[in-house]
C-alpha cells in the first residue's frame, strides 16, 4: 500500500498581520502534482487542517477547493482526514456526509452511541482502482489525555487513552483476515520527539510513550510536532511528516511531504517529496550583530526577493525606539516583508543573581516560559514535568474561554 503522509497545514495561519493565503495555495497545488505523479492508494491528513477553530470563509473556501483538485488528480484514492488540536472537531465533520462521495473520510472526534463507543468509524478500508483491499487506516482525532473514553469500568484513567488506541488495533485485526497493512493516525506528542520551532504554550505538552500507542500497526503516521522526523526507536514505523510550511521563524528544517510504501510485516520505505515556499522566512543575520549591521543586511537585500524578514541584533541594554521604523522603511520599496526584530541581550545578571529581561524579550516569550522563569528564580529548581502540565491545561481553558 503506497501512503501519502501529511499533516499540520494549518491553513488560514497569517505571519505578523501578513496574508499567506497565496503560500498555503502554492502547497495545495505542488500537493495536488504530487499526488497526480504518485497515485499513492492513501493519502492521510493527521490533524491541524486549519490554523484557528472558526477559520474564514475563503480559509474554507480554499480547503474545499484544493481537496477537490487532488480528488481530481487520483480520483480512485481514498483520502483521511483527521482533526487535531487547532480544529474544531465538529466543524470539520458537518460535511463528512458530502465528502464521503469524493473519497474522502472525516474523523473530527470520537462518537458515542449511547454508552457504546463506536470504533468503526475510525477504522477505514483502502481499496485499489479495481476494487480491491489495500489495507487499513485507523484514525484518531486529537483528544486530550483525559478525555478519552473508558471502554471499560474497570478502566483506570490514566490508560483510557492507551486502551482506546490498543481496542482501535485489536477491532481492526479482526476484520484485516489477509493480514493487510494498517496504517494509525494520531495527533499528540510521542516522548522523545524532536520539538525543535515548537511552540509548547499552543497544543499542551503532554507526551505518550511510543508503547501506549498499541501494538498492531505498520505504520503510525503522527502530526502536531511540525519537525520531520522517524521516532527513535520505531524501526522508522513511526514517523512524523512535519508541516509543509513553516508557521515561525524557528522552523528552519525542510518541509515536505512522506511517501511511505507498506508491506505487511516488512520495515515502511519512505521517502520525502520537498514542498517550495515562494515566501521563504529569512533572519538576518543567521548570527546576532549590532542594529545598524543588521539593518545595512536588510538595505542589501535584493530588491525583487520575496522573503519574511527578521532581523537578528545584538544588543547591549536596549534598542532605539525608531529601530522598528527604520527596519520597516528599509523594506518599503522591496518584495520582502519585514516582520520583527529578535533581540538577542549579552545576559546581565543583577547582584542577587536574578537574570534582566528587556519588555521585548518578555513579549517574545511564552506564558509558559514566563512562569518556568519564575519558578525557577523562586525555588532555585527547574519546575518539574507535572506541574508544567498543570500550567499548560490552565492556559489552555483561558485560551478557550476567550
Amino acid at each position: 500500500m503506497k501512503v501519502l503522509h501529511t499533516s499540520d497545514w494549518h491553513l488560514g495561519h497569517s505571519l505578523y498581520n501578513y496574508d499567506r493565503s497565496p503560500e498555503q495555495q502554492s502547497f495545495l497545488q505542488q500537493l495536488t502534482r504530487i499526488v497526480a505523479e504518485e497515485k499513492p492508494d492513501v493519502m492521510v491528513v493527521s490533524g491541524d487542517i486549519y490554523h484557528y477553530s472558526t477559520p474564514s470563509a475563503a480559509t474554507q473556501k480554499m480547503y474545499t477547493e484544493g481537496m477537490l483538485e487532488v480528488h481530481k488528480a487520483c480520483p480512485k484514492m481514498t483520502i483521511v482526514v483527521a482533526a487535531g488540536n487547532h480544529d474544531s472537531s465538529s466543524k470539520l465533520e458537518i460535511d463528512s456526509s458530502l465528502w464521503q462521495h469524493f473519497g474522502v473520510k472525516v474523523v473530527g472526534n470520537i462518537e458515542r452511541n449511547g454508552e457504546e463507543v463506536n470504533l468503526e468509524k475510525h477504522i477505514i478500508e483502502v481499496k485499489d482502482a479495481e476494487g480491491r483491499p489495500k489495507g487499513y487506516i485507523v484514525a484518531v482525532p486529537h483528544v486530550y489525555p483525559q478525555n478519552f473514553p473508558m471502554l471499560d469500568a474497570d478502566t483506570p484513567r490514566e490508560e483510557r487513552q492507551s486502551r482506546f488506541f490498543q481496542a482501535l488495533l485489536d477491532e481492526t485485526e479482526k476484520l484485516n483476515r489477509e493480514e493487510l497493512p494498517v496504517v494509525l493516525m494520531a495527533h499528540l506528542t510521542v516522548e522523545g520527539s524532536d520539538r525543535t520551532g515548537h511552540d509548547e504554550s499552543i497544543g499542551g505538552i503532554e507526551t505518550v510513550s511510543l508503547r501506549d500507542m498499541g501494538q498492531g500497526y505498520d505504520y503510525l503516521a503522527l502530526g502536531h510536532i511540525h519537525c520531520p522526523q522517524d521516532i527513535k526507536g520505531s524501526n522508522h514505523r513511526a514517523r512524523y511528516c512535519g508541516t509543509p510550511l513553516p508557521v515561525s521563524f524557528d522552523e528552519t528544517y525542510p518541509h515536505s511531504v512522506s511517501i511511505v510504501e507498506l508491506d505487511s510485516h516488512h520495515e515502511p520505505q519512505i521517502r520525502t517529496v520537498g514542498i517550495e515556499n515562494p515566501m521563504p522566512l529569512v533572519t538576518l543575520p543567521r548570527e546576532p550583530l549590532p542594529f545598524e549591521e543588521a539593518l545595512q543586511l536588510l538595505e542589501e537585500y535584493p530588491a525583487e526577493k520575496q522573503a519574511y524578514i527578521r532581523l537578528n541584533v545584538l544588543i547591549d541594554t536596549y534598542l532605539a525606539p525608531d529601530c522598528n521604523e527604520r527596519a520597516a522603511n528599509a523594506a518599503k520599496d522591496k518584495a520582502c516583508k519585514y516582520c520583527y526584530i529578535k533581540s538577542n541581550r549579552k545576559k546581565q545578571t543583577a547582584d542577587n543573581g536574578t537574570q534582566h529581561l528587556s519588555i521585548q524579550e518578555i513579549q517574545e516569550m511564552s506564558p509558559l516560559d514566563i512562569a518556568k522563569l519564575y519558578y525557577r528564580e523562586a525555588e532555585g529548581e527547574d519546575m518539574d514535568e507535572e506541574l508544567c502540565g498543570l500550567m499548560n491545561d490552565v492556559l489552555r481553558q483561558v485560551k478557550e474561554k476567550r
